[in-house]
């Protein structure tokens, strides 16, 4: 919540107009969907940052050539979530603490999954495989967002931002474990999901179970045909699994003791990586 000084302001409370006059950098945007609210509320905090000093919201609206109200209700709306702030003295506007937190967290976190990179390359390097780490994003995606490849042998190169299913590949079986679904709905997740080579909702939900009690998960050549990935959660600290770390691999390249002695390996670097990441 906002503290109540927040809500002082300097112009009318009107309807906002999400279709008014806008600038001449955005005739030259490409073509898409766009959110001018958003577009504009971007545009306000990029200004703020770049000036450097406080400004009124007359101001800020005329520089920016957005409609007073609409600009008046951004603004506000910028202070209510503590991203800019507003001195109701001065009635000005100036870019707040609540910003340079979401810059700060933004870099903290690539510069930690940087730190994680050693452990990435280590394990590597051990089992001629390649490493992945992948973030969750909202309530059905997880995301790449780094990758390491064995310097030797035959390399399986991920780029990152790759986007899937949060219950798909061996990840999957993780999270399937962890939400607590009931068995039909998982089955209704899972009849969603396209699979590379055939797979049983039974065989599924025994090896989320089999994951579950291990600590880590296999899936054998039905996400990727030929590719057999092994995965085990990094929590967070409330103990819910945010990134899982990955090892990639042709088909047959390690036999069941090998990933047995790789899936150990990878729970207990995802420990290390919670301790680095958090």
């Amino acid at each position: 919540m906002a503290p109540p000084l927040n809500r002082v302001h300097d112009a009318p409370d009107v309807e906002d107009d999400d279709t008014t006059s806008t600038d001449s950098s955005t005739a030259t945007r490409p073509s898409g969907v766009m959110v001018k609210p958003v577009a504009n509320a971007i545009r306000i905090l990029r200004y703020l940052s770049q000036t450097g000093a406080p400004e009124r919201g007359a101001d800020i609206a005329r520089h920016l050539s957005i409609n007073p109200s609409t600009c008046f209700n951004i603004l506000r709306t910028l202070v209510a979530e503590d991203v800019i702030d507003f001195n109701p003295l001065s009635k000005m506007y100036s870019a707040g603490l609540g910003l340079a937190k979401l810059v700060d967290q933004l870099i903290t976190q690539g510069q930690r999954i940087e730190l994680a990179k050693p452990f990435m390359e280590e394990l590597a390097a051990k089992f001629h495989v390649t490493v992945t780490l992948w973030r969750r994003m909202g309530t059905d995606r997880i995301v790449l967002v780094s990758s390491e490849a064995s310097p030797t042998d035959l390399r399986i190169d991920m780029p990152t931002g790759q986007r899937l299913p949060l219950l798909m590949g061996a990840s999957g079986r993780l999270f399937a474990g962890q939400l607590g679904l009931s068995e039909s709905e998982a089955r209704r997740e899972f009849d969603t999901m396209r699979w590379s080579r055939p797979i049983s909702f039974e065989t599924y939900w025994r090896e989320v179970g089999r994951a579950r009690r291990r600590g880590w998960a296999v899936d054998d050549g039905y996400f990727a045909n030929g590719v057999v990935s092994v995965a085990a959660p990094v929590r967070d600290p409330a103990g819910a699994i945010a990134f899982t770390v990955s090892a990639v691999m042709i088909r047959g390249h390690h036999d069941d003791a090998g990933l047995e002695s790789l899936g150990e390996s990878l729970r207990d670097m995802g420990a290390q990586l919670a301790a680095t990441l958090f």
